[in-house]
């Protein structure tokens, strides 16, 4: 009995998190306990890989907690960071696609848990659900949208410009000239990774902007001192 009921509290978290992931979004709840069945957690400690690049595609994984990167190595050994994916993020969908292999690799940048959904059962269970594949379809195609999103942040911005835009997504809005603090919510390194740059260009930018008295710099935390001034910024290094 108590196992039976460990179960159930399992698959509840298991659902609640899949109901915070944009991949997921708007499914019925009897959808997302029937998903939540199908998941295997996988634990890992900070600097675990989930996979590598080539390995046998299992399937995509949903972040519970922590945070894992997804990145490649260049030709002349340097990390590539495509993307960091936090609690209520997808990542590795592409395993969906064939029964090929994983094209880059991952690894947990801090202590995380993710889910994995297998794509055989997965691929079973749209299959007698038309209703629910036509679901996924579409938020298949919002989730797109955001990852597209974060490429074009990643090739049609310099470093500067990708570092602007992220701090002022997390400022309240609308903008105003009142100061903002923002905690980062992982380390420098980590941040530079995500923004396709190292943690020294990083450190740099942020020193500029300090003697520029755009930014404040405490930690873990960064506070823009005149958000409507670093919006300004931004727009000029885009050419607006």
């Amino acid at each position: 009995m108590t196992s039976s009921r460990t179960q159930i509290c399992r698959h509840a978290a298991y659902a609640h998190t899949l109901r915070a992931c944009q991949l997921f979004s708007g499914l019925p709840p009897e959808a997302l306990d029937t998903i939540a069945q199908l998941c295997v957690p996988r634990r890992l400690a900070k600097g675990d890989f989930l996979f590598h690049e080539g390995a046998p595609a299992e399937g995509f994984y949903v972040v519970q907690s922590g945070a894992v990167s997804v990145h490649r190595i260049s030709a002349a050994g340097k990390e590539l960071v495509i993307a960091v994916f936090r609690a209520g993020q997808s990542f590795a969908e592409g395993a969906l696609d064939s029964a090929g292999c994983y094209p880059a690799n991952a690894r947990a940048v801090e202590a995380a848990t993710v889910l994995l959904v297998p794509k055989t059962p997965f691929f079973d269970l749209l299959r007698r659900s038309p209703e629910l594949a036509l679901r996924m379809l579409g938020a298949m195609s919002l989730h797109l949208r955001e990852l597209v999103g974060r490429l074009d942040d990643l090739t049609l911005k310099d470093v500067e410009s990708r570092l602007a835009h992220w701090l002022l997504k997390q400022c309240p809005r609308p903008l105003t000239d009142a100061s903002a603090e923002i905690r980062l919510g992982r380390t420098k390194r980590v941040l530079a990774g995500e923004l396709g740059t190292v943690n020294e260009t990083l450190s740099r930018t942020l020193a500029k902007w300090r003697s520029l008295a755009l930014v404040r710099v405490k930690g873990s935390a960064v506070t823009v001192t005149n958000p409507l001034q670093l919006d300004a910024l931004l727009r000029h290094n885009l050419g607006d």
